[in-house]
């Protein structure tokens, strides 16, 4: 489990657009990497909407949001234009990364 302090530990995924998706690619900015379960359920719907809507101030910390999930490139362009979302997806189909983070596993 990470904990304060601890670098985050790297990861290569694909975005909606099917691109190759690393933390280094953000170098310089503050990056809010947050997992959800799966697009489009309410709660994960309302998260990615919040961070939507403050995008402007994000982008004037010089920070982006991403998020990540189970699901498909395809669920994330579809969850994008359907909620209009002004966010990154990162798809992790076998939760190799959620797990990484300690942010998939059975709920307690």
């Amino acid at each position: 489990m990470l904990k304060v302090g601890n670098n985050a530990p790297a990861l290569t995924l694909l975005n909606q657009d099917d691109k190759k998706t690393t933390l280094k690619d953000f170098a310089g900015k503050w990056v809010i990497l947050y997992f959800y379960p799966r697009d489009n359920t309410s709660g994960c719907t309302k998260e990615a909407m919040d961070f939507t809507w403050l995008k402007r101030r994000m982008d004037s910390r010089d920070a982006i949001v991403v998020g990540v999930s189970p699901d498909s490139t395809e669920s994330h362009r579809k969850f994008i234009k359907q909620h209009k979302l002004k966010v990154m997806l990162l798809s992790d189909p076998d939760k190799t990364v959620m797990q990484k983070y300690g942010a998939w596993g059975l709920k307690k």
